[in-house]
């Protein structure tokens, strides 16, 4: 079952969010509290949206949180998915695909013109499940991030 994040499931998605940092060999990156989350998702200007996949009996076994961003070219918004979470034990059940199968339907509801994300180059089973729902890489495109003391020193902070 896929489903709206309510309140209840900040500290679920916070735990997990760690073991995807675990996951991705970089768990001291993984600094978000779960006040920061929950203002995040359900403060009074919500920055980000979630979705939990449980089972049947109500176990919470993944997460998807996403947020707007907007296309210059198609003049419509799109949806930028942070991160796609599948615990171990749950993986080929079918939740990631249903985690995407509702972020794409959201899109199609809303008229977005776009569902996208990023995907480590090193994670084969993520990419191998990403190219069986026809995900298409954008190997023409370098993600750049300005972080910490670089992003200070760009604003003048520093």
């Amino acid at each position: 079952m896929i489903r709206e994040a309510e309140v209840a499931d900040v500290p679920a998605i916070h735990t997990m969010i760690r073991e995807l940092a675990e996951y991705e060999k970089v768990p001291h990156e993984a600094r978000a509290t779960r006040e920061q989350l929950r203002e995040a998702l359900f403060g009074e200007r919500p920055a980000a949206f979630a979705h939990i996949a449980e089972t049947a009996d109500g176990e919470v076994v993944g997460f998807a949180v996403w947020f707007l961003n907007f296309s210059t070219w198609r003049g419509v918004h799109g949806i930028y998915l942070e991160d796609l979470y599948v615990r171990p034990g749950a993986r080929g059940g079918g939740y990631g695909k249903a985690l995407l199968r509702e972020l794409a339907r959201i899109c199609v509801e809303r008229g977005y013109g776009r569902l996208e994300w990023s995907v480590l180059d090193w994670n084969a089973p993520a990419i191998d499940f990403y190219r069986s729902v026809r995900a298409v890489s954008m190997d023409e495109w370098t993600v750049n991030r300005l972080t910490d003391d670089a992003l200070r020193e760009l604003a003048g902070a520093q």
